[in-house]
């Protein structure tokens, strides 16, 4: 069984129970929150378009779309971050804690996604 593939965005929704129990800044939490749905949107959108470049042979553009995205979607969230830490101290340092967990738990769950999945055309014999 492979872990679910939103984990993060659980983990995005149980950060704000702990957020508002814990007193934490909302501002943090919300900008946080739309960097990471942000950079989840442009993370599919990326996905797709890379896998039609591959069914089309094109392996140059479709490894061309993962790194401009990559970079893309990691200066997003630290330009969130530097945004409301220049607003408020505080907010910005709650906004670049959740992003990191969000960020370790995504990039986690992906990994073991790929170790627990089955090659194509190999079946349960």
């Amino acid at each position: 069984m492979s872990p679910p593939k939103y984990v993060d965005l659980i983990a995005l929704a149980a950060a704000l129970a702990v957020f508002l129990l814990g007193g934490f800044p909302l501002l943090g939490y919300g900008a946080a929150a739309a960097a990471w749905l942000a950079q989840r949107g442009i993370q599919a959108l990326a996905t797709r378009r890379m896998k039609e470049h591959l069914a089309a042979g094109n392996r140059q553009k479709a490894m061309g779309i993962v790194a401009g995205s990559t970079l893309g979607r990691v200066w997003l969230m630290a330009t969130a971050v530097l945004l409301v830490g220049i607003a408020e101290r505080e907010s910005g340092l709650a906004a670049a804690v959740l992003l990191a967990v969000l960020f370790t738990i995504s990039f986690a769950a992906q990994g073991l996604s790929h170790l627990l999945e089955q090659p194509e055309g190999q079946g349960v014999a």
